[in-house]
């Protein structure tokens, strides 16, 4: 018999819901939750509400953004010859948050997954292809798994013709990792994109 009140288990279950969050976890922030002072808990539906309601996709590339074009595509410090290629607007965070990068986003919105029913039609590649004048190269920063890699293929192929350099981000061993601790296909990754130490 769960000894939960209904709300609380209902809250419960609405957090089990977001990802990372387990039963346990969900449970133990539920009940902080009802313990907490009721102007904690406001501000945090207040901050979540807001966030709903101004956070959108830029028009232009398909990052959040709270205006339209998001600050990433007008910022006149980012190369606009490069385009890197990503799934979902959450890759742009992560990607722009290692500054290695400083050129201009797309984001396709998923990838080719024909199980799924998703296919390239499915995906914003037409957009992709309407934002190429002055683009020398298109990095390709897609995941490495099966439908990953499909999407890949069919992008260099679809894009490859029309004189820009395609080229995908190495994939290999995590930065402090031993080869004990890797598999056969991130090593085979690995030794395929390995480069010459100058």
């Amino acid at each position: 018999m769960d000894s939960l009140p209904e709300p609380v288990a209902a809250l419960v279950a609405a957090l089990g819901q977001l990802p990372g969050i387990g039963p346990r976890s969900a449970e133990r922030l539920a009940l902080h939750l009802v313990q907490a002072e009721s102007g904690q808990v406001k501000q945090l539906a207040e901050a979540l509400t807001a966030a709903k309601d101004r956070i959108g996709f830029c028009q232009a590339c398909g990052a959040l953004t709270e205006c339209q074009p998001c600050s990433l595509c007008v910022d006149d410090r980012r190369d606009g010859a490069v385009l890197c290629v990503v799934e979902t607007a959450v890759d742009v965070i992560n990607v722009d948050k290692s500054g290695a990068f400083k050129g201009r986003y797309h984001v396709l919105g998923g990838k080719i997954s024909p199980l799924n029913g998703v296919g390239p039609e499915d995906l914003s590649i037409a957009q992709l292809e309407q934002r190429l004048e002055g683009v020398t190269e298109i990095i390709l920063a897609l995941g490495t798994d099966v439908e990953g890699d499909a999407t890949s293929n069919y992008l260099a192929q679809r894009l490859g013709t029309k004189d820009i350099k395609v080229t995908r981000i190495a994939h290999g061993l995590p930065a402090g990792s031993g080869l004990e601790y890797a598999d056969d296909l991130t090593l085979s990754h690995a030794l395929e994109g390995r480069r010459e130490i100058q």
